[in-house]
């Protein structure tokens, strides 16, 4: 299983939302150190998420995420805001990213699904929030009546082969993944999952990798010193 240690940008410096409410923020500090420190400690990918982006739209971070890109030599996938071609083609095109991470457009726009797929078939990917199952778009902000299994069933024939899922009812809690929800979108769906909120345990990992998820994402507990990054990789792996 793929462990990918996570970078949350928010007013320029590295942070942690517990169940992705920014009145429980918490600020660790410079994006770009964390970076170096988990490319140094053995990532071979770094999952950024622009929080700004995400919750206004603007791409305040840009020249933050190129200097952090140009400053690594392990591929980054990068999340947060991506709603038009525009911002798609700015991302891809002008960030120095290895894939992209679209959440909310997989919703409300399901055509430029398609065409960001078919324009860069290997670099662009799909995330699905969900809380209680039921996914979340615009920050996780606003809910929907749409199932995350639906949606992944929906992208898949879409083309789609990957999905960052986050179970936002656990984002920064640290009080374990829901392993149900993570089993259930993989059974259905056979994609590849990348499973993400609440992971903050060596056995948390053997029990997201037991589900069959193709990856994990882990923040908080890096960032708490609950686990570290090198034991992460040994036992997820």
């Amino acid at each position: 299983m793929k462990i990918i240690p996570a970078i949350d940008i928010r007013n320029g410096m590295c942070v942690r939302l517990t169940y992705g409410e920014i009145k429980n923020e918490k600020v660790y500090g410079d994006p770009l150190e964390f970076a170096l420190r988990w490319q140094e400690e053995g990532a071979d990918m770094i999952h950024l998420v622009d929080l700004d982006a995400a919750f206004t739209g603007e791409f305040r971070n840009k020249k933050l995420i190129q200097k952090i890109t140009s400053s690594l030599k392990i591929p980054v996938q990068l999340g947060g805001g991506a709603r038009t071609k525009k911002d798609i083609m700015e991302r891809l095109d002008d960030c120095g990213i290895s894939r992209l991470i679209a959440g909310t457009i997989a919703i409300e726009d399901p055509g430029l699904v398609r065409w960001a797929h078919s324009t860069y078939p290997d670099r662009f990917i799909v995330g699905i929030d969900a809380r209680d199952g039921r996914c979340c778009t615009n920050g996780w902000v606003e809910e929907t009546d749409v199932s995350s299994v639906e949606l992944a069933r929906e992208v898949h024939k879409m083309g789609i082969q990957t999905i960052v899922y986050t179970d936002i009812s656990r984002e920064g809690s640290m009080k374990g993944p829901n392993i149900a929800h993570v089993e259930e979108i993989v059974k259905k769906t056979w994609i590849n999952i990348i499973a993400a909120g609440g992971i903050s345990s060596v056995d948390d990992l053997i029990s997201v990798r037991n589900t069959g998820a193709y990856g994990a994402v882990i923040g908080k507990a890096l960032y708490e010193g609950l686990l570290t990054l090198r034991d992460a990789i040994k036992y997820g792996s």
